[in-house]
């Protein structure tokens, strides 16, 4: 199966939740892209740290992907918020029974769209009250049904462990597990 994932990502990211993730699926091979949600093929994220997108919002056709990741941080998850394109996309995913996943501040974009509503969902302390219609559950990393959600950064290989396992296969993602040496 070749699987794709689209990890949206905007300025103030948190660099590390996307690309510790991106990384473990690449190794898992699924293929990722990034994809700029500003309008420019660089996207500086939390820390200063410069990251270059395979291709800009604009040039990108989420419904190609099995995947919608969106990776936390501040202001990144405030700037996917307000992308119009990404909310419907997200949406669209859902409803055509493609996955979505988020990390850390991010899960509260997909509750502020109501599909969190009826879910078991995480995310980082702070954001519980904007996971609207979940339950909250302290868990690192929750899929339930279509939508995957992460605490914070420390769960950054889980998650994407847990998304190569349901794109690719449990197996896959256990022979990356061992190969990078994740003992967790």
């Amino acid at each position: 199966m070749n699987a794709k994932v689209y990890a949206c990502i905007a300025e103030g990211l948190e660099e590390v939740e996307c690309l510790a993730a991106v990384d473990v699926m690449i190794r898992s091979g699924i293929e990722v892209k990034l994809v700029s949600m500003t309008g420019e093929p660089v996207v500086t994220g939390a820390h200063g740290i410069r990251l270059t997108a395979d291709m800009l919002w604009e040039e990108a056709e989420p419904g190609e992907a099995d995947c919608i990741f969106l990776p936390g941080g501040m202001p990144g998850t405030k700037h996917l918020a307000e992308h119009p394109g990404l909310a419907e996309a997200l949406k669209t995913a859902v409803s055509e029974d493609r996955r979505v996943a988020a990390i850390c501040a991010a899960p509260s974009v997909l509750g502020g769209l109501g599909l969190l509503e009826g879910k078991k969902a995480t995310c980082y302390p702070g954001f519980e009250d904007c996971l609207t219609g979940a339950e909250f559950t302290k868990q690192g990393v929750v899929t339930d049904g279509l939508v995957t959600t992460a605490r914070g950064l420390g769960y950054a290989l889980d998650l994407g462990l847990e998304l190569a396992g349901l794109l690719v296969g449990r197996e896959k993602a256990k022979q990356v597990k061992e190969a990078i040496q994740y003992d967790r």
